[in-house]
């Protein structure tokens, strides 16, 4: 029979209105709990974490609408507006064929946020898959595992991405494929570590008494509980997936011409005409830059307020201790004050 788990309500919640709930609307509740608490925290105490989250949506928005919002489709050309600088027609300018530059970027906002969406979802999983079986299984076969991924990390990432890259050749489907499993052969160990501390809690050891299976156990009771370090792997994987992509295109082996990718935007053209048309890797390397800035700085973000060692062993019951202290301190002077009067 399943039980209702401890501290499943808010602290304002009373027990007989949580007894009153069902198992599945409880963890619901709490789950939704949880991330209100955490949003609500972000506004408060983060506000790096806050502008980064809004620079990552607007990336977002960007690459979904880019077909609204782009005033020119990315490879239209017009050889009388070659190498305009920025002008009421052509805000950004226009590269050396022609193309206007924001088109370009507002599209090529659409890979980076394909890139590190589906990317960073392969390396989330290849790193559980990895991770969460070495970590629960452990014994000669965790050893062999973490000597094979050992052996993997001998290799320098870009040597690694290009060798690969070079033999399945370019293409956006290729580049997530290579960037986000290879990237979670490096991000299992963070993921193994986890499973190593919780699978030694006691109700690992009671779901196994009962006879729950392996599947079982790590299905509902290991994965729910690294949810925060498969977020926080998550968050920073994408900054990671971005800037890999835009170094595979700018070194010729990621996204193919005339798709618009911000990397391949700085190469070739964009070297060659440098000096009589800055504007041409000046835009998509800003844009680059604030992607990348504003998804780590989510990233870290999330990485200290799901973390209970960064959060000074308090949680989410901080601001309740806080708001306690500043009553008992104004009571406390009140009461003085009345004693000297």
């Amino acid at each position: 029979m399943s039980e209702i788990p401890q501290n499943a309500g808010s602290e304002d919640e009373s027990p007989e209105e949580i007894a009153g709930l069902s198992v599945e609307e409880v963890r619901v509740k709490k789950s939704r709990g949880q991330l209100a608490d955490i949003f609500t925290r972000l506004i408060k105490e983060k506000p790096l974490g806050l502008l980064g989250g809004v620079l990552v949506l607007l990336l977002f928005l960007t690459g979904i609408f880019a077909d609204f919002l782009a005033p020119y489709g990315y490879n239209d050309m017009v050889l009388a507006a070659r190498l305009s600088p920025p002008s009421a027609d052509y805000i950004l300018g226009c590269d050396n064929m022609g193309r206007d530059l924001l088109s370009r970027i507002i599209y090529g906002a659409r890979i980076s946020m394909l890139v590190g969406l589906c990317g960073s979802i392969l390396h989330v999983t290849v790193g559980f898959l990895i991770g969460a079986i070495s970590g629960y299984f452990g014994g000669k076969f965790d050893i062999l595992l973490q000597r094979l991924i050992d052996s993997f990390q001998c290799f320098p990432a870009l040597i690694l991405y290009l060798t690969i890259m070079a033999i399945v050749g370019q293409g956006l489907l290729p580049v997530i494929l290579v960037l986000g499993i290879s990237s979670g052969f490096f991000g299992s160990r963070t993921i193994r570590s986890a499973v190593i501390g919780i699978k030694e809690n006691v109700y690992v050891e009671a779901a196994r008494a009962i006879g729950a299976t392996d599947r079982r156990i790590l299905a509902n009771h290991i994965m729910p509980n690294i949810m925060a370090v498969l977020i926080i792997e998550f968050t920073l994987a994408m900054g990671r997936m971005i800037i890999s992509e835009a170094m595979l295109s700018f070194l010729g082996f990621g996204i193919p011409p005339p798709m618009p990718s911000w990397g391949g935007m700085l190469s070739g053209a964009g070297r060659r005409f440098m000096y009589q048309a800055p504007w041409m890797p000046i835009w998509p390397g800003l844009a680059l830059a604030l992607a990348v800035y504003g998804i780590n700085m989510l990233g870290d973000a999330m990485r200290d307020l799901w973390d209970p060692r960064l959060r000074g062993g308090l949680g989410r019951y901080s601001g309740v201790e806080k708001k306690r202290e500043k009553r008992l301190a104004r009571e406390t002077g009140g009461e003085t004050a009345e004693g000297v009067a």
